[in-house]
């Protein structure tokens, strides 16, 4: 089917809102995207996108702009907490002819995603209040008080969605015994490595994500925020910690702390309204597959949408097609979080003899196309 005629709304303009306005620009509906932060972002710390995430980057046409300001990590280096390495993964090698692995700020990508959607109007400052179903079609009432009705509405809103609240009984994203503290520091590795320090069920990971920066990223296991986490970080593991730790004291706002939690729903779809990207399927960051799946949902959206007879056909045909690579991706981050908690002998000895294989193993689906 054609959209001319069909009036979408997207809610939310991070991620899956951007890739899913790119991938329908050229369908034909009418779209208004709403946001309900008052600008774009200019604050958070990095995200690593692999390279089934830069391949669709490429087919949704915006690949050139986050390529302009990412880095490439060609290596993924695993130690156990006093250094002493696991495994490396050759990751250029890995995702070979898939696409390049790379990071970069989560504002870099946020402002390069909005330069790839060109001049697309995006009503900032505003969110839905109230989802109401008439028939085929949805009326939405926003916080300003006006109401409007649209053939289909997506939820892109993230792990803490409003649409999901509205139009899925309230259901809401469980947490996964995992509180992270995520900042940014000044690079002090030339070399462009993924590099995780891991303690029991803990983790400590630094990404460069540009000449000057790095990612640090820490999961406390299931203890939440508390005043002494900075002490202990630093008790615990070898390395770059005590320098990473150091760029907080300077500079303090580049902080970002929370719980991870999953988002796990029977289906996605209530009548015309669809959840993407984490509103949908939040999982563990510990195959960094978040961004991944919300590009990939936005690609096989706009072909089912193309393919289908109606918008409902559509609907069933996207979630069908996505569920199987969701629900592994699912899986593989419970194996992942799961070892992580094995007694440190164990799992290094495991780690050093089939750490490789395992990785490979983790993400050899999602070498094919979506």
């Amino acid at each position: 089917m054609r959209g001319e005629g069909v009036r979408v709304l997207i809610v939310g303009g991070g991620v899956a809102g951007l890739a899913t306005v790119a991938a329908l620009r050229e369908w034909g509906a009418t779209i208004d995207l709403v946001e309900r932060a008052e600008a774009g972002a200019t604050s958070g710390s990095g995200i690593y996108l692999t390279g089934n995430a830069t391949r669709t980057l490429d087919a949704l046409g915006l690949w050139e702009p986050v390529a302009d300001v990412a880095v490439e990590i060609r290596r993924q280096r695993s130690a156990n907490q006093r250094g002493r390495r696991l495994f490396d993964i050759d990751v250029a090698a890995l995702w070979q002819g898939v696409g390049p692995c790379v990071s970069l700020p989560r504002a870099e990508l946020h402002r390069a995603l909005l330069a790839g959607v060109g001049d697309f109007p995006i009503r900032w400052g505003r969110r839905p209040v109230a989802l109401n179903q008439e028939g085929d079609r949805v009326a939405v009432e926003f916080d300003d008080g006006v109401a409007e009705s649209y053939d289909l509405v997506i939820g892109a809103d993230g792990v803490n969605s409003t649409v999901r609240r509205l139009a899925f009984d309230g259901q809401v994203a469980r947490p996964l015994g995992q509180y992270a503290y995520r900042w940014i520091a000044p690079r002090i590795d030339a070399e462009p490595v993924w590099s995780v320090l891991l303690g029991r069920g803990i983790q400590f990971l630094t990404i460069p994500v540009s000449d000057e920066l790095t990612y640090c990223y820490y999961n406390d296991g299931p203890v939440a925020d508390r005043p002494g986490w900075r002490d202990e970080l630093r008790a615990t593991f070898a390395g770059p910690v005590a320098t990473m730790l150091d760029a907080l004291d300077a500079d303090p706002t580049t902080l970002h702390a929370g719980p991870n939690q999953e988002v796990v729903l029977d289906s996605w779809t209530r009548g015309p309204v669809l959840l993407v990207g984490d509103a949908a399927h939040a999982t563990s960051p510990n195959m960094a597959q978040g961004g991944a799946m919300a590009l990939e949902d936005a690609v096989v959206l706009a072909d089912s949408l193309a393919s289908a007879g109606s918008i409902a056909e559509a609907l069933r045909g996207y979630e069908a097609r996505r569920r199987p690579r969701t629900d592994w991706v699912v899986g593989q981050t419970h194996r992942r979080d799961k070892a992580s908690g094995l007694p440190p002998v164990l799992r290094d000895t495991v780690m050093r003899r089939l750490g490789e294989k395992m990785f490979r193993s983790n993400y050899g689906p999602l070498f094919a196309q979506p």
